[in-house]
């Protein structure tokens, strides 16, 4: 096993900068996953790393060895692509030891790492078929098993799922999270779905505009989300935003906008409104993640609990939960709720929101407070 690090990475097309000047360490066997939105520049970061794009700045190690010059066949690095690139007229077995016997690795050896992968992956009776005779999911077995016959010391993951059904995401998700447990190599894993990144990972890096916004372990960044953006991307649905002001009436409150009669001023709770040394009439934004909001006595009592009420606009059944859509001063709520506690529509639901787990950001600057 072995360390990968980032030192004061950049990457320009042209005048175009597309990794700006990223620090990143990753741990021997850790499983990191780089999410984001399309365009963030993850799966440049990625290249970088395997050597497929070349540097415009900084230094990339593994282990103790600067890799910039090193050609990707040589630094002992095993890549799968979102498209699986097999061979279409090889069979599985072929597409599986084609690099062993451009390595002239020995026969002996070729089919001891064969038996072994195909087994691992569940692949070992397709050995005689070619690609087009063979499901989704068993293309990108083949994929995954073409890196691992290399046994090499760090694997890249470039969403490698994006082409499957929602089943055999699942499924493969899976198998991918116990082939990491299995072996323990360092591993690098790019996706755009935050679900993924939450079920996968050791450690998350939260990439935007060619930034790392936040690198923590999945909890961490679901619970402490260092700003707006994180706070938005990870969660589905997201982490509701309520923009407003604090004001101070014997205690501190979030005041939403608008002064319409029957406004909801959310009480802050103490551990939150104590740290704080902000003017009154300061501009924030309130996040409450929907599992935080439900019906109210639905659960068990608890402290700095606030109950308010509204119209449900939408009603969304999800199977285990349903999301019901609401508004609050112009900005559009979501709350997650068991289905027998689901009102209909256009009906009025008394809610309680848990806000011991809220989360305040400041508006300007977009960092939590």
């Amino acid at each position: 096993m072995t360390s990968i690090r980032l030192d004061k990475v950049w990457k320009r097309f042209g005048a175009t900068e597309v990794i700006k000047g990223i620090d990143l360490a990753i741990d021997e066997g850790e499983f990191v996953v780089l999410v984001g939105p399309s365009g963030c520049g993850k799966s440049t970061l990625l290249n970088l790393i395997a050597g497929l794009e070349t540097l415009s700045g900084g230094n990339i190690f593994i282990g103790d060895e600067i890799i910039n010059d090193i050609p990707p066949k040589d630094r002992d690095i095993a890549m799968v692509f979102q498209s699986y690139a097999l061979y279409p007229t090889k069979t599985v077995r072929d597409n599986l030891t084609f690099g062993m016997v451009t390595r002239r690795v020995a026969r002996q050896e070729q089919d001891a790492a064969l038996e072994e992968v195909s087994g691992l992956l569940h692949i070992d009776t397709l050995l005689d078929r070619k690609p087009g005779q063979l499901s989704g999911g068993q293309r990108q077995r083949v994929a995954m098993g073409r890196a691992l016959v290399r046994k090499p010391m760090v694997f890249l993951f470039d969403e490698p799922l994006s082409n499957l059904d929602a089943k055999l995401r699942i499924e493969m998700r899976t198998e991918i999270k116990k082939l990491h447990q299995k072996l323990g190599k360092t591993t690098v894993y790019v996706t755009h779905d935050q679900v993924e990144a939450m079920t996968l990972a050791s450690r998350i890096a939260v990439m935007d505009n060619g930034h790392i916004r936040q690198f923590a372990d999945p909890n961490t960044v679901y619970e402490e989300p260092v700003d707006l953006f994180v706070a938005g991307f990870m969660g589905s649905p997201p982490m509701n935003m309520i923009p407003g002001r604090l004001r101070r009436d014997g205690s501190l409150f979030v005041e939403m906008e608008g002064g319409k009669p029957g406004q909801v001023c959310f009480p802050l709770p103490g551990s939150l409104a104590n740290r704080l040394a902000l003017a009154d009439g300061y501009e924030v934004v309130l996040g409450l993640r929907p599992e935080t909001i439900f019906g109210a006595g639905t659960e068990l009592p608890g402290k700095d609990r606030f109950i308010f009420e509204r119209l449900i606009d939408v009603v969304e059944p999800t199977g285990p939960d349903t999301m019901l859509v609401f508004d609050i001063g112009g900005s559009e709520l979501i709350a997650r709720v068991r289905p027998e506690d689901a009102p209909r529509a256009g009906e009025m639901f008394r809610f309680e929101t848990e806000m011991a787990k809220a989360k305040l950001f400041d508006r300007k600057t977009g960092k939590r407070l």
